[in-house]
């Protein structure tokens, strides 16, 4: 806590209540930021999976199933340049989940879509991020979801206006 925010909670400008809040948000946000890619990696990263990385997960996700997408795409999905992009495909490609064609339209442009292990990856992370919705969901009730729902969407914005 900054030391103005000391002096405005000593001073009962704050309030004690909000005070309390805004400890504990800032207690949950910056260890569940701390520690959800460690957790994600935990779950996601076992057994036939050891070989790729959750980043190699998100950029499943970023591809898609059963669609073509042009690597400028998929990195602007990602935030990421295309030359970033190309060095994890390059891996992905070896390691077999990651098909790399020429557009038949235009062959200078590079399509990336996943393999049939690329799939089972790409579904093997959904269920994970499946199963963390649902597990906070089930014990909301609709009004609690929509206070929820709008305040992650106005944390999303203030995070991305620092890509701005």
């Amino acid at each position: 806590m900054t030391k103005k925010q000391k002096n405005c909670r000593k001073k009962g400008r704050w309030g004690t209540k909000r005070m309390d809040h805004y400890e504990i948000m800032n207690d949950v946000l910056v260890k569940l930021f701390n520690e959800i890619l460690d957790i994600e990696e935990k779950a996601l990263i076992t057994g036939e999976y050891s070989d790729i990385s959750v980043n190699d997960m998100h950029i499943f996700n970023a591809i898609g199933v059963g669609e073509k997408k042009n690597m400028s795409t998929v990195a602007r999905a990602l935030s990421v340049t295309v030359g970033t992009l190309t060095i994890a495909v390059n891996n992905l490609v070896k390691k077999g989940y990651v098909i790399r064609t020429r557009s038949e339209e235009d062959r200078r442009v590079v399509l990336i879509s996943l393999s049939p292990k690329g799939e089972k990856a790409y579904y093997h992370h959904r269920a994970f991020h499946d199963k963390m919705i649902l597990a906070v969901l089930k014990d909301l009730n609709a009004e609690e979801t929509e206070v929820l729902t709008g305040a992650l969407v106005k944390l999303r914005k203030f995070f991305r206006s620092y890509l701005e």
